[in-house]
């Protein structure tokens, strides 16, 4: 009688790997549309960095560019800058055979991002990363587990613990010239500090931001990120952690290297 032939168990990696090999392609959006106040007006992303030869964007960019998982970026800007914004990408990855895209911003954060997914909808991507344009430390590794617990959850942050006590104040005007008191003591265990790429299922994503753009038009809100509009109208967000490295520019003196 013939001895059967021993089937071998798949390993995790390979399991992931069939994984990723059936969920359809990712996109990628960059917000740069912002107009770089607390920097003087100085448009932050098309800044060098340090002693790189690249661009805030163009580092941000080239993160996402050699991704093989990430089949197409798409780069929101201030309307008519898209070539001073293609200027600042890396020559060698601008040209990436339709692979690059650009869209004029909102007004707002949310309005911009909006549109990015407006333009991506033809293509049909099944999970999109959204990330700030002004995060030039993002790292390939953490936009993989990205992908991943997108897939696996429909949508995930990044985000680190708080190393202060955090502390919610009364509602003021917020700039601290006094009296302004403390509301609550919030507890730092339970709290985290949001990042991006945030990653999401492409249908779901862009259906909650039509719901956030109409609940706008109707009400006085604004939403701050993109997890905040998938958790108002779709469901749980997952987290994994964040990378400290990954900050986003916000001053002049944040340009220097973590």
């Amino acid at each position: 009688m013939p001895t059967p032939k021993r089937t071998s168990k798949p390993t995790p990696s390979n399991a992931l790997h069939a994984m990723r090999a059936v969920q359809g392609s990712a996109a990628a959006i960059l917000c740069a549309a912002g107009v770089s106040s607390r920097m003087g007006g100085v448009k932050k992303e098309y800044l060098p960095l340090g002693a790189s030869s690249l661009t805030v964007l163009g580092c941000a960019f080239a993160a996402f560019a050699v991704c093989a998982r990430i089949e197409r970026v798409v780069i929101a800007v201030p309307p008519g800058s898209e070539e001073e914004a293609r200027a600042s990408l890396p020559e060698e990855l601008a040209g990436t055979q339709g692979r690059l895209l650009f869209t004029p911003g909102g007004p707002t954060r949310r309005a911009s991002v909006h549109n990015a997914l407006s333009l991506l909808e033809p293509y049909k991507p099944s999970h999109v990363l959204i990330h700030d344009g002004a995060r030039p430390w993002v790292t390939p590794c953490l936009i993989e587990k990205i992908i991943d617990a997108a897939v696996q959850f429909g949508a995930a942050i990044p985000a680190l613990t708080l190393q202060e006590t955090p502390k919610e104040l009364e509602p003021g005007d917020g700039d601290y010239c006094g009296p302004v008191f403390i509301k609550r003591h919030l507890k730092r265990a339970r709290l985290c500090a949001a990042q991006t790429p945030q990653g999401f299922r492409f249908p779901e994503i862009l259906s909650a931001h039509e719901k956030a753009a109409k609940r706008e038009a109707q009400e006085h809100v604004e939403y701050t990120d993109d997890a905040e509009v998938w958790g108002e109208f779709i469901g749980q967000v997952a987290v994994i952690p964040g990378d400290p490295a990954n900050r986003k520019i916000t001053y002049p003196g944040d340009m220097a290297h973590p």
